[in-house]
């Protein structure tokens, strides 16, 4: 098939378009490059690309693609807070707007990553696909938003599926040091705590990134009765943790790391356990793989292979919010997070 991956230079973006291409898809990305130089280790190899935001998307950029990957967004709850009326502009309204366009030029495949995040709190049981939204950011609620606006254009010739992942981890060349067990294991590698910043107490259900990619090539060929209009989660329903039990593994991982507990931290009312079974029976050929243990394992040799210390670690090249107030303090970007 040939495929756009929109956000192909982000953390998710960076892993499965190779991947996509390793399995046969003639793949194209497109990105505003936001991001690029935050890499850790060796600068990935750019297959084609557009160069372009995602809300300047014309026709003519989706002509002749077969299925579009649509990973674009400003991803996460912080930088969602940071503006939040940016963030309905790219997360939302540029999501449906582009899938819009797809449709009419005869894009027959519309695969969105979506997020668990808009299930935002719940009593502790486990929700599946049919649990009512009920969002508490800005982020989680711009994914509920395009999933409700994208099922009012699914048709005979558009079909789209939502992939609701659980909190990403794992290794990328475009690394984020802001999601949870990314974050643990930094800290336990350079500096021997595993620093938990809330009370320990929510739920999180975990996904390492190689079976995200899975899970996204698994809809790409899947037959279109098993996919169209549907929402996935996507993980494994024995990887949800509390982030107290996701710092007791990476300080069983990393040598030499103890637990701690940042001053003042609090529950956090983002809480959810996820059931996963729906993708597990009923998505052929997704077979997810990782754990958090192993997942664990392989950020902390990444880690020392480059040589990560606290300073890399914290600054403004792995964490997200912190690299985009750089861009808008030296006024390379515009409020409103275009190029200047």
């Amino acid at each position: 098939m040939r495929v756009l991956v929109t956000g192909h230079n982000g953390y998710i973006g960076s892993v499965l378009a190779p991947f996509l291409r390793g399995a046969g898809h003639d793949v194209v990305g497109l990105d505003t490059y936001l991001f690029e130089g935050c890499t850790l280790g060796e600068e990935p190899a750019e297959g084609n690309a557009i160069r372009k935001d995602v809300r300047d998307v014309e026709p003519t950029d989706l002509e002749g693609f077969d299925a579009i990957v649509h990973l674009a967004a400003l991803s996460n709850d912080p930088l969602g807070d940071l503006n939040p009326e940016i963030t309905y502009e790219i997360n939302h309204r540029a999501s449906v707007r582009l899938a819009r366009l797809a449709r009419e030029v005869g894009v027959e495949r519309f695969l969105f990553a979506s997020s668990c995040s808009l299930y935002g709190a719940s009593d502790g049981s486990l929700v599946d696909e049919s649990a009512p939204f009920a969002p508490v950011t800005p982020y989680g609620e711009s994914k509920a938003l395009v999933e409700q606006d994208l099922a009012s254009l699914a048709s005979d010739d558009f079909s789209p599926v939502y992939l609701r992942n659980a909190t990403v981890y794992g290794v990328s060349p475009r690394l984020r040091a802001d999601v949870v067990v990314n974050n643990l294991t930094g800290w336990a590698v350079t500096t021997g705590q595993v620093l938990i910043k809330s009370d320990g107490s929510p739920w999180r259900p975990q996904v390492h990134i190689e079976d995200v990619c899975r899970a996204f090539l698994a809809a790409l060929e899947a037959p279109r009765d098993v996919i169209h209009d549907e929402p996935f989660n996507v993980g494994r329903t024995s990887e949800n943790y509390q982030v107290k039990d996701l710092a007791e593994i990476v300080a069983s991982v990393v040598p030499g790391s103890v637990v701690t507990f940042a001053p003042g931290g609090s529950a956090d009312i983002r809480t959810y356990r996820v059931d996963f079974s729906k993708i597990e029976t009923s998505l052929p050929g997704f077979e997810p793989s990782w754990t958090v243990e192993r997942g664990v394992a392989q950020l902390m040799h990444a880690f020392q292979q480059v040589g990560l210390d606290e300073a890399a670690f914290t600054g403004d090249r792995y964490l997200r919010i912190k690299h985009l107030k750089k861009l808008l303090a030296e006024q390379r970007l515009d409020t409103s997070l275009r190029w200047l």
